[in-house]
């Protein structure tokens, strides 16, 4: 049986700049469930926001998450749709 697909948010906020390199491994070996990226430079604070839309099974969203939120220096939560 096929898992159902599943909307949802990944809002990562990075504090060590030195460690997105991990974080595009991450993202680009799920580039096919990405809808859409946005990053925001908050430089003052030093801070780098990052909001990731990503249509893919709950599988494959909570492993994304569970090895982003692995990464030091990296925080990140998920919002799923309710549909």
């Amino acid at each position: 049986m096929k898992e159902e697909s599943r909307i949802a948010m990944l809002s990562i906020i990075v504090e060590d700049p030195e460690k997105t390199g991990r974080l595009n491994e991450l993202l680009h070996a799920c580039n096919a469930y990405i809808v859409g990226r946005m990053g925001i430079p908050y430089r003052e604070k030093g801070l780098f926001l990052i909001a990731v839309a990503i249509d893919a099974p709950e599988t494959v969203t909570s492993a994304l998450t569970g090895q982003i939120g692995r990464i030091e220096g990296i925080s990140v939560k998920t919002a799923y749709a309710k549909k």
